[in-house]
């Protein structure tokens, strides 16, 4: 019996940002071995013009991420979700989701990129950093050896990734 890929739910408050930054990464270097979701306890309706922006500089088709409630990933027709990460800024005071449910929870708190104000090059500088922190994380959660880890080690695993470089 074949197994399915490990399924990754990052959430944030709006999901416009740092989420979308993450389901996108996640699903490009995942392969087969992740299936990637993106979901906000307060979705702002549409990404971020700078996170579609970025996506569009990688050579990222944009047109399939969009702006939604955790919500969709309840409900008895929802994906199975193995990983939820949240990636809101603790140290900010954001209002980070809590993901009900029985996959495994972790906190990967970045700064907003959003939150940069100075026009559209200093938020495309925020948004590259947001990725390069973001990307940084999914290349070790993917050197792990997720599917055969017990779910105690696999936990201290990515908490300790969650304390990398740019940890807000």
């Amino acid at each position: 019996m074949a197994h399915r890929p490990f399924s990754v739910l990052v959430l944030c408050t709006g999901n416009s940002a740092r989420s979308i930054l993450g389901e996108a990464i996640l699903a490009q270097l995942g392969g087969e071995r992740i299936v990637s979701h993106s979901a906000g306890s307060k979705p702002k309706g549409v990404p971020h013009p700078a996170a579609l922006r970025l996506l569009a500089r990688k050579g990222i088709d944009t047109a399939g991420f969009r702006s939604k409630s955790w919500n969709e990933f309840t409900g008895p027709d929802a994906p199975p979700i193995d990983l939820a990460i949240t990636v809101c800024g603790n140290a900010a005071d954001e209002a980070c989701p809590v993901f009900l449910g029985a996959p495994l929870k972790v906190h990967w708190g970045l700064p907003d990129p959003a939150d940069e104000t100075g026009g559209d090059v200093a938020e495309d500088t925020a948004f590259e950093q947001t990725w390069a922190w973001l990307e940084m994380r999914a290349r070790a959660l993917l050197a792990l050896p997720f599917e055969t880890m017990d779910r105690a080690e696999l936990k201290r695993e990515l908490a300790r990734i969650g304390q990398m470089d740019g940890a807000a």
